[in-house]
């Protein structure tokens, strides 16, 4: 549990932002030196979301998709965008977002919204969501965040909209990183935190191709 590894809330959280505003507003900078995997976690992101996106009586829309810890816009650009009639995006980093509307080109038109917050004080907007991406980014939230940041995110989702988080996880239990203010959980922590948040999983599926050195990803769909 974070509340076991997280000593000081406002200090977890501050730290956090400032670590950010120094990271340089590129796809590298956003993948802490791993920009080369950017396709390869594009693509695998692509073939998963994708299954729901296909024809079926419970077919996930494709008017409007949320992304969450969006950074510069790398998810926005090459994974929602082409999928999505629009997308709003939600960072705490303001430059990130400044150098989003020139990253993303003439397609960025279609970014309705760029919220500058923390996931722990944003409420998407409710019934307006086909789908909720939120990657790289549940670390900055201590359990209780998270889980009612979820609960807000189930509030926001349309008919069959799904919620998707893909992160890092641990071998066991969390795992405090001090550089970057934040936590690496387990895949019982995280699944016991959507469970909390009422949410049902629908798929989970583990990345492949990553370098062998750095934690395995998991992404998780639910409504």
């Amino acid at each position: 549990m974070t509340s076991e590894v997280v000593e000081n809330e406002f200090e977890f959280y501050s730290k956090a932002e400032k670590y950010w505003k120094d990271v340089p507003a590129t796809v590298d900078g956003m993948l802490g030196g791993y920009g080369h995997i950017s396709s390869i976690d594009i693509n695998s992101s692509r073939k998963f979301l994708q299954r729901f996106l296909r024809d079926s009586p419970n077919r996930t829309g494709t008017t409007r998709a949320l992304d969450c810890g969006a950074g510069i816009g790398r998810i926005t650009k090459r994974l929602l965008l082409p999928l999505f009639k629009t997308v709003d995006m939600v960072d705490v980093t303001e430059d990130f977002l400044t150098k989003a509307k020139s990253y993303l080109g003439e397609e960025g038109r279609r970014v309705r919204n760029y919220f500058c917050c923390g996931l722990q004080d944003f409420s998407p907007e409710p019934n307006s969501y086909d789908v909720i991406w939120i990657q790289w980014v549940i670390g900055h939230l201590t359990d209780n965040h998270l889980s009612d940041f979820l609960k807000r995110c189930r509030a926001g989702l349309r008919p069959n909209g799904i919620v998707v988080i893909k992160d890092n996880m641990a071998q066991e239990g969390v795992i405090m990183d001090d550089v970057d203010s934040s936590v690496c959980r387990d895949l019982d922590v995280v699944r016991k935190i959507i469970r909390r948040a009422g949410l049902h999983l629908l798929a989970e599926e583990r990345q492949e191709n990553f370098p062998d050195e750095i934690y395995h990803v998991y992404t998780f769909a639910m409504r």
